[in-house]
């Protein structure tokens, strides 16, 4: 089964020999280009342990080595980062109505 946008794949050598090292990718798009029996290109995200986008990458894998997973990331580590202050425009900044 082809994988779909927001799918997180476990990629191992299985897949390819470029994932010797194993990396979990988050999906965007699955690529309809020509390939070989059984290959795909698909473009995302390799992701941190902690689920977060580290780089983008297109890539050449085998369908019978993709493994699907349910990300379990750290929420202790998600709800570590800080909160992005909230930026409100100051008076000056602010439109003025006419009319």
């Amino acid at each position: 089964m082809l994988p779909r946008s927001g799918d997180v794949l476990h990629l191992t050598s299985a897949a390819s020999v470029q994932f010797a090292n194993p990396i979990l990718f988050r999906v965007i798009r699955v690529h309809d280009w020509p390939t070989y029996h059984g290959w795909i290109w698909l473009d995302g995200y390799e992701l941190n342990a902690q689920g977060d986008a580290v780089e983008r990458r297109s890539i050449f894998v085998q369908l019978a080595g993709l493994r699907q997973v349910r990300p379990n990331f750290d929420a202790r580590a998600r709800a570590a980062r800080p909160a992005r202050p909230v930026r409100r425009p100051t008076p000056a900044q602010r439109p003025v109505r006419v009319g």
